[in-house]
């Protein structure tokens, strides 16, 4: 595809580090959750693409072990309100097979938002030495 001569979209973004995608009548009546971000892309961005510019915008998702999970909120046509359906996860400093995925891949249409649940990577245990007193 030739990136010059294909038009962009604005992709809205909606991100949470609450462990679980926002709730569906948080899109309702025109409304949208507050965490918006706007990104200027191609329907082929790649989710590891996605996550880069995330990671832009929040320093604290750039630590390692980070985990990415996407979702696209799309408008039902068989029933009013919208729906969220999962589609894959990518995770700081990890190589995946998903990472390639795009978002027009998943039947993603202008329109949709994407949902972006961001969890920091677990705290390393601590060692098995216990200090004497």
């Amino acid at each position: 595809m030739d990136l010059e001569k294909t038009c962009q979209l604005l992709l809205r973004v909606f991100t949470t580090n609450k462990g679980h995608h926002h709730r569906i009548d948080e899109f309702s009546l025109g409304n949208v959750p507050s965490s918006e971000l706007q990104i200027y892309t191609w329907m082929d961005a790649t989710l590891k693409e996605l996550t880069s510019l995330v990671k832009e915008v929040y320093p604290e998702a750039r630590k390692k072990g980070t985990h990415f999970n996407f979702a696209i909120v799309f408008m039902d046509l068989k029933r009013p309100g919208y729906r969220v359906k999962e589609i894959s996860s990518t995770m700081s400093g990890r190589k995946d097979t998903d990472d390639s995925m795009t978002v027009q891949s998943q039947k993603f249409q202008i329109g949709d938002y994407l949902d972006i649940v961001i969890t920091p990577p677990k705290p390393a245990p601590p060692s098995g030495r216990l200090r004497p007193y």
